[in-house]
């Protein structure tokens, strides 16, 4: 089993985080079931198109599985937080606005690393060919985004 490098692995926990970050703050401020149920349903679609793009065996499934549902739980966290934020948004003053950015921010940061150790697993144990696949899914969403701030800062 190869082990990837930091900077391939951030890479790709950043294409797996894209989709959910690319949702506007307002759908999870918004308190209706109907606005909560969107993220969910995006969030679904992108996890059942990430497994068949990665090609993911029965064998993976277990493994897998933890991943995805570490994928809800982030997006489940993401709209917590910005619906809490969009509740509060009348009210906040300049400073609370930066905070609550800064907590946005914090538990983004939180969610990234335990995506970023569920993915590890279920990478390493990948045949080194779905290993490839899985780098150029990533790395195809990352170019598709505009490259997300992983350009190099110019001169």
């Amino acid at each position: 089993m190869n082990r990837s490098s930091p900077f391939r692995a951030a890479a790709v926990f950043a294409a797996i985080a894209l989709p959910a970050m690319a949702l506007p703050a307002a759908t999870f401020a918004q308190s209706t079931p109907a606005a909560v149920a969107a993220p969910a349903h995006a969030i679904e679609a992108h996890i059942q198109a990430l497994h068949d793009q990665l090609q993911i065996t029965k064998a993976e499934e277990p493994q897998w599985a933890i991943f995805a549902q570490q994928m809800r739980d982030n997006a489940e966290a993401m709209g917590q937080a910005f619906q809490t934020r969009g509740e509060n948004l009348g009210t906040m003053n300049a400073v609370e606005d930066l905070q609550s950015y800064a907590q946005i921010a914090q538990i983004q940061s939180e969610n990234m690393q335990k995506l970023a150790a569920s993915f590890q697993t279920l990478y390493n144990g990948f045949p080194p060919a779905q290993q490839k696949l899985a780098d150029e899914v990533f790395r195809a969403k990352i170019q598709a985004h505009g490259n997300a701030g992983m350009k190099p800062a110019s001169p």
